[in-house]
């Protein structure tokens, strides 16, 4: 799947029922996006029999995202790390500061002019890795970059399963508009029936 690009990051706040499953709010723009590389960690296990691999699962235990953004915005701050406004506006992080997982939606543009959507559905954030530099002979930007950890969420779907990441290419085959339409409008929930399942 090669892709030329990448825009519209959003995120969604997630609140967890005393069960711990998880319902969504309404997704709201991040920042803009610069770059996202997303790396899963896999539980492995091989069974050997007959002098040999009879057996091999592997299972998705997590994930590393690392987003490269313009700028991350005060509200934005507080809902991914548990940074606090303090009376004035400054924005105070504090060791003691965790902030809560949120789903994180994005679209990648594909060479032939359509989009791969995305939605991750639970994302743990870290404090945002800042680098500064002096300006010199000429201008170099220096941008933020934010790390979380991709967890599966407790909420079965339909299929009785964990999932932990929805993704839909535009115009292929099978894919409504209105699921591309209105990818950010919510975070996408698997939709199965009884024979589909």
């Amino acid at each position: 799947m090669a892709t030329i690009g990448m825009d519209r990051l959003y995120y969604a706040k997630i609140t967890e029922a005393s069960d711990g499953e998880e319902t969504y709010g309404v997704p709201a723009p991040l920042a803009k996006a610069m770059k996202a590389e997303l790396s899963i960690e896999l539980a492995e296990a091989v069974l050997y029999a007959d002098d040999g691999a009879a057996e091999v699962i592997k299972d998705f235990k997590s994930g590393t995202l690392s987003l490269g953004v313009d700028d991350i915005g005060v509200a934005a701050a507080r809902d991914l790390t548990g940074a606090v406004a303090d009376d004035n506006g400054v924005l105070i992080s504090a060791s003691e500061n965790a902030g809560a997982p949120v789903a994180i939606g994005f679209r990648a543009l594909k060479p032939d002019g359509k989009y791969r959507y995305f939605w991750l559905y639970k994302v743990k954030f870290g404090i945002p890795a800042t680098n500064l530099q002096t300006k010199g002979e000429s201008i170099t930007f220096s941008t933020p970059t934010i790390e979380g950890t991709v967890l599966r969420r407790n909420k079965l779907d339909g299929l009785g399963k964990h999932p932990w990441k929805a993704e839909v290419t535009e115009g292929a085959a099978g894919v409504s508009t209105a699921t591309v339409t209105g990818w950010f409008g919510q975070v996408y929930e698997p939709v199965y029936t009884t024979s589909g399942a």
